[in-house]
């Protein structure tokens, strides 16, 4: 895979990954993984699992998390339009419940298509613009013993870092989004505090 670009977002330990299609009068071709290439940008970034997800268009997944073992995602579209989410749930991170957005084409430039990594200590949403389908490539394989979430809907998450534009779409969608009830059942982030579980995802600099 070649990378073309890598940029930090508001919270810099999120970033976005420009990859590089090769593209001719036929269409394209793209490498959308390699270890090695990839590795050189997230150190001992080792993929264990590949995930694929489809969902309709107004669809909220999120905001997931595991410890044991911990998990980080890289994330790209394969068909349709999201706005992927990072909250911080670090404890005594200076961006501690704070919540970052980035939207992300499935064909918006035939030339490259972009992938977001969420690191360890972050808990992960999406929500669907448009029917869509993403890939998500995982360092460690995932455990349901282990998983938790937070409540989208909690009122103390801090969306102040957050693009203006899609803090508005998500301001004015979140709350008639289709989510599931298990997600519907996820800490709130201000019982996340008081939750013994929290002490696993420590902010280190």
């Amino acid at each position: 895979m070649k990378i073309l670009e890598v940029k930090k977002l508001a919270i810099p330990q999120i970033k976005v990954f420009k990859i590089q299609r090769f593209s001719d009068f036929r269409g394209y071709f793209t490498e959308t993984f390699r270890q090695q290439d990839l590795e050189k940008v997230i150190p001992n970034f080792k993929v264990i699992q590949i995930n694929e997800s489809y969902s309709k268009k107004r669809v909220f997944r999120g905001l997931h998390f595991q410890w044991n073992p911990y998990m980080a995602k890289f994330i790209r579209v394969i068909k349709g339009v999201i706005i992927d989410i990072g909250l911080d749930i670090r404890l005594k991170s200076p961006t501690y419940g704070k919540a970052i957005a980035y939207q992300i084409k499935s064909n918006e430039n035939i030339d490259f298509f972009e992938a977001i990594f969420l690191p360890i200590g972050f808990a992960h949403g999406v929500y669907f613009l448009e029917e869509s389908i993403i890939e998500y490539y995982c360092n460690s394989s995932w455990d349901p013993q282990s998983e938790a979430s937070i409540n989208p809907l909690s009122k103390t998450i801090d969306w102040s870092l957050t693009d203006e534009n899609l803090k508005k779409i998500l301001k004015e969608n979140l709350s008639q989004a289709i989510i599931s009830e298990k997600d519907k059942q996820g800490i709130l982030l201000e019982d996340w505090l008081k939750d013994d579980r929290s002490k696993n995802f420590i902010y280190s600099s």
